[in-house]
């Protein structure tokens, strides 16, 4: 599973207190989706994804700390595109920049 994330922080314990550890005993990444499907959403995995294979440890935060009305995810999915497009726009205003300055 290819999932795209940034990392938020590192965590200390779960929602109910207890530790979450990966099959390494290490202390997993809290880190948010940046996909289509699941864009926003936040979920925790090995601090060696992708790195170390054997360690396939995936956990969605809980549902019951961070319930999202309709509207929530709507929002979310809306900063998301608008993020996507401001990247798309910076990159070509660039290109316009470097154009006018050589050419």
């Amino acid at each position: 599973m290819a999932v795209q994330s940034s990392i938020s922080s590192r965590s200390k314990s779960s929602s109910h207190g207890r530790l979450l550890l990966c099959s390494y005993g290490e202390r997993p990444m809290l880190r948010t989706s940046e996909t289509k499907e699941n864009p926003g959403c936040r979920f925790w995995d090995c601090v060696y994804y992708e790195v170390h294979q054997g360690c396939n440890f995936f956990r969605w935060t809980d549902p019951e700390t961070e319930v999202e009305h309709s509207e929530i995810a709507r929002i979310r999915r809306k900063v998301f595109s608008l993020k996507s497009r401001t990247k798309a726009a910076e990159w070509k205003l660039m290109v316009v920049a470097v154009l006018e300055f050589f050419g």
